[in-house]
């Protein structure tokens, strides 16, 4: 909440009161196939995106929040972004890992590097500002990292509730790192969104930078995927619609309706609710499901 509000910044943390702790997890990919996701590669490479994107993404947003700290007079929202920090951190040591496995396979994943090094380093880069207009600036990129993280705890949530993943037998190490990833997504959901209201707080703000969020995701998102899904080392058996490779607008059409990822308007409508006046996080569906997620999940159990 903005700091000048007048409201005591401890009333929304009421109803959720969760200690944000990064968790040491490692992931063993010797045995995991290339197409883990069975009989579709497409939404295989739709996860790897998270593998390829994020890391980097994550590394920035800790970065920000890390350099908003001073201005977060409140202690337990200053502990609470300290715990995120630390998590966005181990969220992107871990997904690198994954991509000495697709180097070690062949995958050229240099052009989608440099194109995320692009987005984050130069566009979202620091700039070396300082006084008023460094001031601005981070308040932009806390804005922006803020809705990034909505869409990032949604998905976390989709990973957790979706069955259709078990039914089909998905790898059980890259279904724990998505579902484990999810779930420490929506279990500090609240963080970026509470601490980006309590050092600007401003309304119009908010919903510009979450148009820019959400379309920057989008772009890297499906132009990744798309990479993945064209090259034919990472997608060694073409898939097929009446005798040609299947374009990858068709393809995402197809692994959407078969519930492997989330549909088209899935951004649209979180794009929606976030904007709205009176959003929160904690409004979004129970947090119990992440935290009963955290105390199964083997990686999780595996670093206490």
């Amino acid at each position: 909440m903005p700091r000048n509000s007048g409201v005591d910044s401890n009333d929304m943390y009421d109803d959720e009161s969760y200690a944000i702790v990064a968790r040491a997890v490692r992931f063993d990919w010797s045995n995991v196939p290339l197409q883990y996701i069975p009989g579709d590669w497409y939404a295989t490479h739709f996860w790897n995106v998270m593998h390829l994107v994020l890391p980097e993404g994550e590394r920035a947003m800790a970065d920000v929040f890390a350099r908003a700290l001073p201005s977060i007079d409140d202690r337990r929202l200053h502990e609470e972004v300290v715990g995120f920090v630390g998590q966005e951190a181990t969220h992107a040591s871990s997904h690198e890992s994954f991509r000495d496995y697709l180097v070690a396979h062949g995958v050229d994943i240099e052009p989608i590097l440099r194109r995320i090094r692009f987005a984050v380093g130069v566009v979202f880069g620091d700039h070396g500002l300082t006084g008023r207009a460094g001031r601005v600036w981070l308040h932009e990129r806390l804005g922006i990292y803020a809705a990034a993280e909505h869409f990032t705890a949604v998905v976390g949530e989709w990973l957790l509730d979706n069955t259709e993943f078990d039914r089909l037998g998905v790898d059980p190490t890259m279904l724990d790192l998505l579902r484990w990833h999810g779930a420490e997504e929506l279990e500090h959901r609240n963080v970026a969104f509470d601490a980006y209201q309590y050092v600007d707080g401003g309304g119009f703000r908010r919903a510009r930078t979450a148009v820019v969020a959400s379309a920057g995701l989008a772009v890297l998102w499906f132009s990744t995927a798309a990479y993945l899904y064209r090259n034919p080392v990472a997608t060694p058996r073409t898939t097929r619609f009446r005798g040609i490779r299947m374009p990858w607008p068709l393809a995402f059409a197809r692994a959407s309706h078969k519930h492997l990822i989330p549909g088209l308007s899935f951004l649209f409508v979180q794009l929606a609710l976030y904007v709205r006046p009176g959003f929160h996080p904690s409004d979004m569906g129970d947090i119990d499901k992440a935290v009963h997620y955290l105390a199964t999940s083997p990686a999780a159990l595996a670093a206490q």
